[in-house]
């Protein structure tokens, strides 16, 4: 329990930290956040009126404790671009980038593992280089050029799968049947490689590493199955590896902007994109500062749920 007192502790100076910084960061960008509203023979006064309506002709430190405020009581501003409020725009792009890094991380995970096992198990055989060579293509493979292949390959000359979109009626409602599933698979895919590869190596090296310790051999001289070996195995490796599948989940959620704009994905990521090149300040702050909370409440989770696989984290 101390443990993840000192943790959430940990957590509000980080929110106040990351709210500072992705405030500042927008406002230090080059560019006028009001082209998008004004019309191109607008007046001084117009201009005058629009500025003082979104709060950028106060000083920096006002306009950030103002925007904090806000943002503690559920007000993100209003999109200059849509007019809409900022909270309604995220919620439904988080939830629609929630989906689709939660099952890429699913498949992510569950390929990397199998191959890491594989390849941990196996070391120096065939198998381990296979396993080794698509861990390591996965990093390393430029992850939207992936998708416009499979794009090429499943929608334009095969015709199976949907190239872009999240659903057949372009509503962006969702519901788990196929008509729905189909949209998301070649994104899902296409950010899984990442996760894999990466979980694929990080648990071939934890693999090995505890198949050299020496109660693994006391384990064995004791008479224990290989099934009863192989669950010692996971469980030193699972708090690591719930680690390393938290923060990929993480970076998915901020990381996939190429992605869901190559697929049309409603997510963070297409609405992150739609904000930076329309000079959308409310909605990149709004945008940025919900992910940035998520990710770090997801980190407290995974760090919670290590203490159940690991209970010497307890003690720490």
């Amino acid at each position: 329990m101390t443990y993840l007192f000192h943790r959430v502790l940990y957590a509000f100076p980080i929110l106040l930290g990351v709210a500072l910084l992705c405030f500042s960061l927008v406002h230090i960008a080059p560019g006028d956040p009001l082209v998008s509203v004004l019309p191109p023979d607008a007046s001084e006064e117009l201009r005058q009126q629009l500025t003082a309506l979104y709060g950028f002709d106060k000083p920096f430190l006002e306009q950030f404790v103002h925007w904090l405020s806000r943002a503690l009581h559920g007000d993100l501003g209003t999109s200059i671009a849509t007019s809409r409020p900022v909270m309604t725009e995220v919620s439904h792009a988080v939830v629609n980038s929630i989906r689709l890094a939660a099952v890429a991380t699913l498949i992510g995970f569950a390929l990397g593992s199998l191959f890491g096992f594989v390849a941990g198990y196996l070391r120096d055989s065939v198998a381990d280089r296979i396993a080794s060579f698509l861990s390591v293509l996965g990093v390393s493979i430029p992850h939207y050029w992936l998708g416009m292949v499979l794009v090429i390959a499943f929608s334009v000359l095969l015709g199976w799968l949907p190239a872009t979109g999240a659903g057949p009626d372009g509503s962006g409602a969702w519901t788990w049947d196929w008509a729905h599933v189909q949209y998301m698979l070649l994104p899902a895919v296409t950010m899984s490689v990442i996760p894999m590869g990466i979980v694929s190596r990080t648990i071939r090296a934890l693999v090995a590493e505890i198949l050299s310790n020496e109660f693994i051999v006391g384990l064995r001289a004791r008479g224990l199955s290989d099934f009863a070996v192989f669950r010692h195995v996971v469980k030193n490796v699972a708090p690591t590896a719930l680690s390393v599948m938290g923060l990929q989940l993480g970076y998915l959620l901020g990381g996939s902007i190429l992605i869901e704009t190559v697929f049309s994905w409603p997510g963070t990521g297409f609405l992150l994109n739609a904000a930076i090149f329309q000079r959308d300040f409310p909605l990149l702050q709004g945008t940025i500062l919900v992910l940035a909370v998520f990710f770090v409440l997801l980190n407290l989770f995974v760090d919670a749920l290590q203490t159940v696989f690991d209970p010497r984290i307890q003690r720490t």
